[in-house]
């Protein structure tokens, strides 16, 4: 147990059974009244976020999250199976926690699984991955210097935006926030 007293941006709380991330905060001393504290509060599991106001000094639940490193290994069903790089302990991760970040991950990809009591909660990938374009339309000679696009579809299966002078079987770097295209991958 913690008080609003030390609240920290980036913590973890467990307010009514759902954790929320402290987004920001700020403590407020009036000139008449009791001091409290003003919050911004991200539910972990949906994204959403409130304003949320404490009395100085309560008491406040500290939710421990756990991130380790983790290799995607392979699809079994619904699931995707995970390892731990330290342990080598292997987990099974619904489908929904890892959400659209399945769009962006191959074998082997590289990521940090936040855990709170043995559950996963959610993944967080790198910023780009490095995707092999499986098909796009050649393009035309003379469209090598206008700024356009052209729709490319990656190994993956999801399909990204790339300038006209990518071809087939080019490995480009793709940006797992929004799907955007980086540029070429060495």
């Amino acid at each position: 147990m913690a008080t609003t007293n030390d609240l920290k941006n980036g913590m973890t709380l467990d307010i009514d059974g759902q954790l929320w991330t402290v987004v920001e905060f700020q403590h407020v001393k009036p000139g008449k009244g009791p001091a409290f504290v003003r919050s911004k509060l991200k539910q972990v599991l949906t994204g959403k976020v409130v304003d949320k106001t404490f009395n100085a000094g309560v008491k406040i639940e500290i939710a421990i999250l756990e991130k380790r490193e983790m290799n995607f290994l392979y699809k079994e069903g619904e699931d995707f199976v995970f390892m731990d790089n330290k342990t080598f302990d292997q987990m099974n991760i619904s489908s929904a926690t890892v959400g659209d970040s399945a769009q962006y991950m191959l074998e082997n990809t590289e990521a940090i699984v936040a855990i709170h009591e043995n559950n996963p909660l959610y993944i967080e990938l790198p910023a780009s991955v490095v995707l092999t374009i499986t098909y796009t339309e050649p393009g035309l000679q003379g469209d090598r210097s206008s700024g356009g696009t052209k729709p490319a579809t990656v190994e993956t299966g999801i399909q990204i935006q790339v300038p006209l002078f990518i071809k087939q079987d080019e490995k480009v770097l793709v940006d797992t926030r929004d799907g955007s295209y980086l540029g070429r991958a060495n």
